[in-house]
């Protein structure tokens, strides 16, 4: 068994849940920790039960509820260091016995999954998605990526499902009520952003 829920996903919040008979993890905690714990018991899951929570990069609409929810049920969180000095207000919330780190392409395991994080296009620190497999079930989550590379792709071979997130739109970006300095961001540094 190797099943995946969607929380939460969007600007407003993300945060996904994965289980097997054995282990339950997060990935991402974007909302607060009341919303999350209340969409598990939702699907029947007790968070005192989570076992570890990843974090993919440091934006408030992916750790908001990071720290909060690590400090009430004691959970391990799973980050690259780059991601972790860049989110001070959720790392000072979390145990050090709990900030477990990771170097992204480096697989490590929890429970009996084994997680292989990898690079993603993201204006963050060190952004990142996971595949994570259970025995040779895989599945692959990559949020947030305005375009694709040969390397994601690479890293999505194989999986049985995928969660993919690709939020850039030049034409909605163009026109929303971003002020011009987020515009700029969002358009990235390969693609000028113009008025």
């Amino acid at each position: 068994m190797l099943n995946f829920c969607s929380l939460y996903s969007g600007s407003s919040g993300n945060s996904l849940f994965v289980e097997t008979a054995n282990t339950k993890i997060l990935i991402d905690a974007g909302v607060s920790s009341k919303k999350i714990e209340q969409s598990l018991l939702d699907i029947n899951v007790d968070p005192k039960t989570i076992d570890a929570i990843l974090v993919t990069h440091e934006h408030t609409d992916h750790v908001q509820g990071l720290g909060t929810l690590s400090k009430k049920f004691d959970l391990p969180v799973f980050v690259n260091q780059e991601t972790l000095d860049a989110m001070p207000k959720q790392k000072d919330k979390i145990a050090e016995k709990n900030i477990k780190k990771f170097i992204v392409s480096d697989k490590f395991s929890i429970g009996d999954l084994e997680i292989k994080p990898f690079s993603i296009p993201h204006d963050a620190a060190n952004p990142c998605g996971f595949s994570i497999w259970k025995e040779d079930k895989k599945i692959s989550i990559v949020t947030d990526i305005g375009h694709m590379t040969n390397d994601i792709l690479k890293n999505l071979e194989e999986s049985l499902f995928i969660m993919l997130e690709a939020n850039y739109d030049p034409e909605v970006l163009r026109c929303s009520s971003y002020p011009f300095t987020l515009k700029s961001r969002i358009a990235g540094p390969t693609r000028p952003f113009i008025k």
